[in-house]
């Protein structure tokens, strides 16, 4: 299929914003800033800063060069480099086809914070022991089916789809230079605001928080425990740069070949850590104040869901505005790292199977919908619970989740590695970064990460899901 056919970005910002929204998902949110006030405030900072500039940079690169070469999907990308390598290919859309269900039903849950927010009803999201989360999610032990989660769910993936539907540059081009800014404002408003904050009742301040975020901790640092920072900081950089996933690849092949790549890759890496540091910035200084170092003790969806709706009351008669204005922020990070989800796939199905866009859509769609409801069921009609690997009472999201994130992606991102490095060569990526004569400067660091260091960590990461490195703990 064609170039034009399959679309691209017209400018090379396009091109950034639409990369950097992918990457600034609900990883940056609500997992970075509890690994980073677990983990030693800045030492966890310094540590993450130096993989991202160093072993996510090699990744990216990687992906990003692969698809603006092939000027194709993954699965037609692998192929076109080695029909023996053509399953690494399938595996990267494996990917993205299994998140895309599973995080449009969190990113309806967000919808549906946002809307409580916005209608001016936050105090309802109140609750210490989580009873309006529950509701949210529809969690019903008894069978009862709650379709309020299905509504949200729906109406999150539906925006999603007519999004891609409309294409690369009128559909997910136009919506990123809109959302990307606009998170960016809200987000840098919002830190803003939380370090002036002080609870009257305990007497702790924001800056207090900001000292435990910024400041790095030793107290107790041992090797053992350094490591286990090392693995953390590595685990969450992987994740929230969206790599293996086949996004990178995808979003390359509509990349202008004359675009300069290392600047472009250097934006993406900025835009996405820079979200992710101010998270923290909002955060870690503001569940602190009002929660104590109890509050940093939670992660995930308990941290943005139960924690922070606390803290938003706490905030008083603005409390609200910020609450709405957050759960906003977090919509349009969900949004923009779902439409290149659904993009990733969407793009298989139009090269590799020779459908139009509008019919690839329609499939991502219809496919998202059904694992989705079964997602949403999980919660009550057909609830279950099980333990495995890391994981203690999953439900299907769960499994979801982990067999994507903690067991593919690092496969994926493993083979990738030896693709460039051994298949293709890393002499023919750096000719495609260096298309225009770019300089390079980072050129030596890549080789060695991608031919020798990555694999290795990409390992690590692998068996850590496993639990290899519990003692560390």
């Amino acid at each position: 299929m064609s170039e034009n056919k399959r679309g691209g970005f017209t400018s090379s910002i396009g091109f950034v914003l639409a990369a950097a929204g992918s990457a600034v998902g609900l990883g940056n949110l609500w997992r970075f800033p509890y690994l980073a006030a677990k983990d030693g405030g800045g030492l966890f900072l310094v540590v993450y800063l130096i993989l991202v500039l160093t072993f996510g940079f090699a990744l990216m690169t990687t992906e990003i060069a692969i698809g603006r070469k092939t000027q194709k999907s993954p699965v037609s990308a692998f192929t076109e480099i080695s029909k023996k390598w053509s399953f690494v290919g399938w595996g990267a859309v494996i990917v993205p086809a299994l998140i895309l269900p599973y995080y449009s039903v969190i990113g309806g849950w967000v919808c549906k914070y946002a809307f409580t927010y916005l209608t001016g009803h936050g105090a309802d999201a109140v609750d210490p022991q989580g009873g309006f989360f529950y509701q949210s999610i529809g969690l019903d032990t008894t069978g009862a089916v709650s379709w309020q989660p299905i509504f949200w769910f729906m109406l999150f993936l539906l925006t999603t789809a007519v999004i891609v539907y409309f294409g690369v540059d009128k559909g997910i081009e136009r919506v990123s230079k809109i959302l990307m800014p606009a998170l960016f404002i809200i987000i840098i408003f919002i830190a803003g605001y939380s370090l002036t904050l002080k609870d009257p009742d305990s007497g702790r301040t924001a800056i207090d928080g900001l000292k435990i975020y910024l400041i790095p901790n030793f107290k107790g640092m041992t090797v053992t425990k350094f490591l286990s920072v090392v693995l953390d900081a590595m685990g969450q950089m992987f994740y929230s740069l969206s790599l293996a996933m086949g996004i990178m690849i995808t979003y390359g092949s509509y990349m202008k070949k004359d675009t300069a790549m290392p600047k472009s890759i250097n934006q993406i890496e900025l835009c996405d850590t820079g979200v992710a540091l101010l998270a923290g910035l909002i955060m870690v200084p503001t569940v602190f104040c009002f929660l104590g170092t109890d509050g940093l003790s939670a992660a995930g969806p308990s941290l943005m869901f139960i924690s922070l709706p606390q803290v938003f009351s706490a905030m008083g008669a603005f409390g609200n505005v910020i609450g709405a204005l957050f759960f906003l922020l977090v919509i349009f990070a969900a949004l923009t790292s779902c439409i290149s989800i659904m993009e990733a796939v969407a793009s298989v199905i139009i090269d590799r199977f020779g459908k139009s866009r509008h019919v690839a859509v329609i499939i991502s769609t219809v496919a998202a919908m059904v694992i989705g409801l079964l997602v949403c069921l999980g919660y009550n009609k057909i609830f279950f619970s099980v333990s495995f690997a890391s994981v203690s009472g999953g439900q299907l999201l769960d499994i979801l989740d982990w067999f994507t994130n903690n067991f593919l992606m690092p496969i994926v991102a493993i083979f990738t590695c030896i693709v460039a490095g051994y298949v293709l060569g890393t002499d023919k990526v750096l000719e495609e970064v260096q298309i225009n004569g770019e300089k390079f400067p980072r050129k030596k660091i890549y080789v060695v990460m991608t031919k020798y260091v990555s694999p290795i960590l990409l390992l690590i990461i692998l068996l850590n899901s496993f639990g290899a490195f519990k003692f560390l703990g």
